[in-house]
């Protein structure tokens, strides 16, 4: 059978409470990070782009460029992809991923690049 004594437990007991306080610490330190991380820029999300559009949205292939496109050009067309106005091989999976305020600022970091 299980068995414990009070004062055993005593003993040991202000360590587990100071390392519950400090896991608890870390949590919340993380959560207030992931906070302050969830304005992701245009530029952090368009670098993900860069692996199909390329480098700046110049892309080097079939994949259409996007750099220096209108911002509200872009805009318009990521919309289109994620309410499914517009279908594609694989941009309507990829646009409903974002939200319209990361959509937008997405499109004008591409707007700013220079087009090729």
């Amino acid at each position: 059978m299980f068995s414990f004594s009070l004062t055993r437990l005593n003993e040991p007991c202000s360590r587990y409470v100071l390392r519950a306080g400090g896991l608890a610490l870390l949590i919340f330190a993380g959560v207030s990070v992931a906070s302050a991380n969830d304005s992701v820029t245009g530029a952090t999300i368009g670098y993900t782009c860069m692996g199909c559009h390329g480098v700046n949205g110049q892309s080097p292939g079939p994949i259409p460029s996007i750099a220096g496109q209108s911002a509200e050009r872009l805009t318009t067309q990521m919309m289109a992809y994620r309410d499914g106005s517009k279908s594609g091989t694989i941009m309507n999976r990829i646009a409903k991923g974002y939200t319209p305020e990361e959509i937008k600022a997405v499109a004008a970091f591409f707007a700013q690049q220079p087009a090729k």
